[in-house]
């Protein structure tokens, strides 16, 4: 066991501060389809001059 021991109360709040902490996840697909949604417009732009 550790040095530091926490009771309920003191888990909570870390658990509270490494949830709101945490880096959202990288969403590769949500990545791709925005870029490709942005490419299609640009490509549309070129094309309707």
């Amino acid at each position: 066991m550790g040095k530091y021991q926490l009771d309920t109360k003191g888990q909570v709040a870390v658990a509270k501060y490494h949830e709101k902490n945490k880096p959202s996840k990288f969403d590769k697909k949500q990545q791709l389809e925005k870029l490709r949604v942005e490419y299609l417009k640009k490509k549309q732009k070129q094309t309707g001059i």
